[in-house]
């Protein structure tokens, strides 16, 4: 039994909590959190865009620390699941490889690519284990489109456009803050570039237009080039004025005898499948395959059996690795690099 320890009991840690309680050979042995209601049991004021209100949970058996040092200083916790802001995760991570945990980090892995290469190393060194909270390759319809591309039935990749746009999350005071949560590209792009990443290989260059909001890429549209240029790929992703429209996400990727395609938004506070997920097949032939109840809590329970499988098998996973994650974050940096100043910043650059 893989006993953990969640670091930051807030919306993650909760719906993490949820997705180890039903999964076989894991358990949480501990939390950390500076809130001492937290620490009680007492989660009833966790909130999120998805899934179950918090409530109050029982945490006999399961030990509740006040500071991630001394929960890093138990020997019965072997991984331990860092919830914590953005700006946190390198220095958290870098403290429980050194105290021989196995680390489980939500996205973005880092806000830098130099903090994501230490911690990359940092695992390497010391043999453990550093996987990355992208949990997108777990949702149905993006684990449907892995698995028919790694089936290869349909023949070889060929493109595809992505796209992941918010409505402006006023209620997140340090979402643009680029120290501490990275703004849109590093907090949401970064699901679709881990994506084109699993699927396609690291692109080799970006081209993008895009709008910036202070020092941070507001909304991109970016092109991928990869060393295969028969590969046509791109992106849209960040945060427009539709407020009527939360969240919206979708794909449409290219094969050679087939054409994959999703879309799913939130309207008027009411999720809608505008697509189910649906497959346009060379002999003209629309398929609609069927895949479970649509839960998005499901996704976090395969990530996590994803992660008692690696575990258990001493093999990096293929899916949640450092170095995919690492990847992830090199390309929303190329990108917020690829966007030009706002004119009037121009204006004053000497």
């Amino acid at each position: 039994m893989i006993g953990v320890g969640i670091a930051g009991v807030g919306f993650m840690g909760w719906i993490h909590w949820l997705a180890y309680k039903a999964v076989p050979g894991i358990r949480v042995a501990a939390v950390s959190s500076r809130d001492p209601s937290r620490r009680a049991g007492d989660w009833r004021n966790i909130r999120g865009n998805f899934g179950p209100p918090g409530e109050r949970v029982d945490l006999a058996g399961v030990k509740a620390f006040d500071r991630l040092d001394a929960m890093l200083e138990d020997p019965s916790i072997e991984l331990v699941d860092l919830c914590l802001p953005p700006h946190l995760h390198a220095e958290a991570a870098l403290k429980a490889l050194a105290s021989g945990k196995h680390v489980f980090c939500e996205k973005p892995l880092a806000l830098t690519g130099e903090d994501c290469g230490r911690m990359v190393d940092a695992a390497r060194k010391a043999g453990k284990q550093l996987f990355a909270g992208h949990v997108l390759p777990f949702f149905p319809e993006y684990a449907e489109a892995r698995r028919i591309v790694a089936e290869g039935h349909h023949g070889k990749l060929r493109g595809g456009w992505f796209k992941r746009i918010i409505a402006d999350p006023a209620w997140l005071p340090d979402f643009y803050d680029p120290a501490r949560v990275g703004g849109p590209l590093l907090d949401l792009h970064v699901h679709d570039a881990h994506f084109i990443r699993l699927l396609f290989g690291m692109p080799t260059s970006v081209t993008s237009q895009g709008r910036r909001r202070g020092k941070v890429v507001e909304y991109c549209q970016t092109m991928f080039g990869f060393q295969d240029r028969s590969l046509v790929v791109g992106a849209a992703s960040g945060v427009v004025n539709q407020q009527g429209r939360a969240f919206t996400h979708g794909f449409e990727i290219h094969l050679e005898r087939a054409t994959l395609q999703y879309e799913f938004a939130v309207i008027g506070g009411q999720g809608r499948l505008i697509l189910p997920f649906t497959i346009y097949d060379d002999q003209g032939r629309v398929l609609r395959p069927e895949l479970g109840d649509g839960d998005p809590c499901r996704a976090f329970e395969a990530e996590i059996a994803e992660i008692v499988r690696s575990l258990d098998s001493g093999r990096p996973s293929p899916i949640l690795s450092g170095d995919l994650a690492r990847d992830a974050v090199a390309l929303c940096r190329m990108q917020e690099e690829a966007v030009p100043p706002a004119f009037r910043d121009s204006l004053e650059m000497p």
